[in-house]
């Protein structure tokens, strides 16, 4: 049975596919795409779209896709119908708390501002310190937001701190690591479990072999 996969565009795409292909995979058409949504493997009974991460989410929950490939800030935010089976180890960044290095943020009395794109995160993080602070949901350049005085803090991605570090704010702790996550769809599981289960299985040799190269 053919396995339905949606992959996250831009970089998750991109290491996703260096993946496949390290597993033997045929994904001559998603480095060639052209106008097309919906690509066939050349190797296996797979094929592929491209989506949004919040639409990948959308796609395997409602069995559009099988299987999708998207990052765990996005499944911290988003449905939870699904399984997430595998741990891909690409796409690794951290979500971080920061702020102005002025901002006494964990012993401001009273409520603070935190500016984020991620408000659920953020207010799990807060609330398991016991903290009273008020969410401020920010869909552009979050690190702005301290800056003009929005905002006390700020709950965001960082990968390399470049940008923090060019804004003038500093990290005040690591609210979890981040990558990208292999999800099923719990009815796909059950009706393509040995092809679902085969994949894994590639994908989960190159991720042992990437972290033995690594050691």
């Amino acid at each position: 049975m053919t396995i339905a996969m949606a992959l996250t565009k831009g970089r998750l795409e991109k290491n996703t596919i260096a993946m496949l292909d390290e597993c033997g995979y045929g994904t001559e058409a998603l480095k060639n795409k052209g106008r097309a949504l919906v690509f066939a493997d050349t190797k296996k009974d797979l094929e592929y779209f491209l989506v949004k991460a919040n639409d990948c989410i959308t796609y395997v929950e409602h069995g559009v896709a099988d299987v999708g490939v998207v990052g765990k800030d996005t499944l911290l935010e988003g449905g939870k119908d699904y399984y997430e089976l595998l741990d891909l180890e690409i796409g690794k960044c951290k979500f971080i708390v920061a702020s102005l290095p002025e901002t006494d943020l964990f012993n401001k009395v009273g409520q603070i501002k935190i500016g984020t794109k991620y408000p659920t995160v953020a207010r799990q993080y807060f609330l398991s310190k016991g903290m009273d602070v008020e969410i401020i949901k920010i869909d552009g350049s979050v690190e702005l937001s301290p800056l003009l005085g929005l905002c006390d803090g700020i709950v965001d991605i960082m990968e390399t701190g470049t940008t923090l570090k060019e804004n003038g704010l500093v990290v005040l702790d690591t609210v979890c690591p981040i990558s990208a996550r292999l999800i099923v769809n719990k009815a796909a599981f059950r009706l393509k479990r040995n092809e679902i289960l085969d994949l894994i299985t590639d994908l989960e040799s190159v991720v042992k072999k990437n972290a033995a190269s690594t050691q």
